[in-house]
This record gives structure tokens, C-alpha cells and sequence, in this order.
């Protein structure tokens, strides 16, 4: 079976240079201002995916039984996608 396979990274990378491009022309600033925004737009995704893990692992600590489960049910999420 012959043909071109896309992952998860190869989305992720399409998605971030789409990103950059968008914000190349929306952004009403400085060209200087606009470089800056455009590369530095996923630090936003990249804070609430932290922001879960601290919330996961506070809840595991202060409600141990719904932090397992929800531990659990978010690592089956990361495996199987």
C-alpha cells in the first residue's frame, strides 16, 4: 500500500504554520510586533496542557480515587491517540 501518511506531528506542524501565517496578517502591529506574536502563539496551548497536568496531579493528591480515574482515563487518551 503505497501513498503519503500524515501523524499527529505532522498536524501539529501544519497547524502551528498556519498559525504563523494568520497571524502574519490579522495582527494589526509593527512588523517587528508581528514576527514576535506569530512565533510565539502556541506558548497558550502549551500553558493549559501544563495547567491540566498540575490540576491532575493536585487532584490525585486531595481526592485520590477521582484523581486515579481521571489520571488513568487521560493517560488511555495519550496512548491511544
Amino acid at each position: 500500500m503505497s501513498g503519503v501518511r500524515f501523524g499527529i506531528w505532522d498536524l501539529a506542524a501544519a497547524l502551528y504554520v498556519a498559525g504563523v501565517v494568520w497571524g502574519l496578517f490579522v495582527i494589526d502591529a509593527k512588523p517587528t510586533t508581528k514576527i514576535v506574536l506569530a512565533l510565539a502563539w502556541p506558548v497558550g496551548p502549551m500553558a493549559f496542557a501544563v495547567t491540566l497536568t498540575i490540576l491532575l496531579a493536585a487532584a490525585l493528591i486531595a481526592f485520590p480515587v477521582l484523581g486515579l480515574i481521571a489520571l488513568v482515563v487521560a493517560a488511555a487518551w495519550l496512548f491511544v491517540m
